[in-house]
């Protein structure tokens, strides 16, 4: 078994800069182990932070934007294509379910409203001056959303109380494993929540777009130093590191330097999947953008008959009802 990281080791990791534990308020001393364990797995000494090439964006864009000049031919006069994660893995998944949900208004719920609120309360408490408490900060953020009068905040107003109640229990919850689980964050390890990338090819026909829930460090040089960090309440799912992938190209093409670690934190289980950036991890990004792209354009613009891949999503798909290939998944994993 490892030894613990030494005052040294924690606090020089994260930052580039020594911070004395006894001149720090958030010093070792006052970390349990599964805070601890964060500074272990995200930190690194300015030797083991890669240095990759000046022009490694160039070749990147060069590379995406051969791939996907094609396919961009198919959409009509006038008209880019938006991509984020969500949409690139649901069209590397069940087309038919895709198309399905592209139809549907989205709607909110207790789940898709439980991760807005949780990823804002990430963010008041990064910058609260205040002494934080689970409750009030969770109180507050909510009281912020239903101040608007579209999307979230709207439902806001309208849900039933049982909702609402669920919502501020779910979210205190896992707010709470957040604060537990992590260090309080210091100013000079950059913390950023909510932050919005964005990168435009082939004359803006292509927009790559996204919304990171943390990051950490800065690039300095062509040596990189950021850490990108998705907090899930979920379990694990092989499609979490494709669309950290995802966002590790549209951060390379953004600033010409690529984060040096991604992670998903899981905050029931208070543990990290983390992942090196590679050059060969962003090629292979750039191939499965363009071939989401081509999907794209095809099933929006071409007509192209969509496929079905019966998995996970059926429980929850518009179509499922009148769906065979979905019904008979469903059977059977109920069956099991």
């Amino acid at each position: 078994m490892s030894s613990s990281p030494s005052p040294t080791s924690i606090t020089t990791t994260c930052d580039n800069a020594f911070v004395d534990p006894s001149q720090d308020p958030a010093g070792e001393e006052e970390f349990n182990p599964a805070q601890r364990a964060v500074l272990d797995r995200l930190g690194a000494s300015p030797d083991d932070r890669p240095v990759f090439a000046d022009d490694l964006r160039h070749h990147l864009r060069a590379a995406l934007e051969t791939a996907v000049e094609p396919h961009l031919d198919g959409l009509p006069p006038g008209e880019d294509l938006f991509v984020h994660k969500h949409r690139l893995a649901q069209v590397h998944g069940c087309e038919t379910n895709f198309l399905a949900g592209e139809a549907e208004d989205f709607e909110w719920k207790v789940p898709t409203a439980r991760g807005t609120i949780i990823h804002k309360a990430v963010e008041l408490a990064v910058n609260w001056r205040r002494q934080i408490e689970p409750a009030v900060i969770i109180d507050e953020t909510l009281a912020r959303y239903e101040q608007d009068s579209e999307g979230l905040g709207r439902w806001l107003q309208d849900c039933t109380e049982v909702e609402r109640a669920e919502l501020r229990s779910e979210s205190l919850d896992a707010f709470t494993k957040y604060l537990e689980c992590w260090p309080p964050l210091k100013p000079a390890w950059r913390p950023v929540t909510e932050s919005r990338l964005r990168a435009e090819l082939c004359d803006g026909r292509l927009i790559l777009a996204g919304k990171v829930d943390l990051t950490l460090g800065v690039a300095h040089g062509q040596r990189a130093g950021k850490v990108i960090i998705d907090l899930k309440t979920g379990n694990f799912a092989p499609i979490h590191r494709e669309d950290l992938r995802f966002y590790a190209l549209v951060e390379t093409l953004r600033i010409g330097v690529p984060p040096r670690l991604l992670a998903s934190y899981y905050l029931d289980r208070a543990d990290f999947v983390p992942e090196d950036v590679t050059e060969e991890m962003l090629l292979a990004t750039v191939a499965r953008v363009a071939d989401g792209v081509g999907r794209l354009v095809e099933l929006l613009h071409g007509g192209r008959t969509p496929g079905k891949l019966p998995g996970p999503a059926c429980r929850w798909c518009p179509v499922n009802d009148t769906c065979n290939e979905g019904q008979a998944h469903m059977a059977a994993v109920d069956d099991y």
